[in-house]
């Protein structure tokens, strides 16, 4: 019976990291993403200037 509920706690403890990794590269996608926007508009308009 111990043995089962360690396992169940290890299985969700686990589950919930998954979840938070994903989470958390999802987040770190759209930053990287923001910062390539950035990049681009900013040579966009230094390309307007000349």
């Amino acid at each position: 019976m111990r043995t089962m509920t360690q396992f169940k706690l290890a299985l969700c403890t686990l589950a919930l990291a998954l979840l938070a990794g994903c989470n958390t590269m999802t987040g770190m996608g759209k930053d990287i993403k923001a910062g390539g926007q950035a990049i681009e508009d900013a040579a966009s308009s230094a390309n307007k200037k000349k």
